[in-house]
């Protein structure tokens, strides 16, 4: 069965952690609602910086800051486009702004994968 992945990376202060899961938290019960198959965050544990890349050179990560790695499953990138439109709309979330958030959002960014292989 096919399956489409939108896939984030977001640079989250460390004294912002429990906001952000709240936030996430939230997030992901708007998009479960509205039919994403799975919603995972996860905080950076073993993640060290590369000589070329990484994910903290990614992100610019700063010293009290740490890495979320997240991704979003749907059954199609049509799916995923249907879900979308309905949890951006939701009051849950519509409303919020970039200045309003955890973390510096003109740091994170993100993009839709077609599954390749899963096992």
């Amino acid at each position: 069965m096919a399956r489409y992945v939108d896939g984030f990376i977001v640079p989250v202060p460390k004294k912002n952690l429990e906001a952000y899961r709240k936030l996430a938290q939230t997030a992901g019960e708007v998009w479960k609602e509205y039919g994403a198959l799975e919603y995972v965050e996860c905080v950076a544990d073993d993640v060290k910086s590369g000589e070329v890349t990484s994910f903290p050179q990614s992100v610019k990560l700063q010293d009290d800051e740490t890495v979320i790695f997240s991704w979003i499953v749907y059954e199609s990138r049509a799916h995923r486009d249907a879900v979308n439109e309905k949890a951006m709309k939701d009051p849950r979330l519509a409303d919020m702004k970039p200045a309003d958030l955890p973390f510096d959002a003109k740091r994170m960014f993100w993009g839709g994968f077609e599954v390749l292989l899963k096992l």
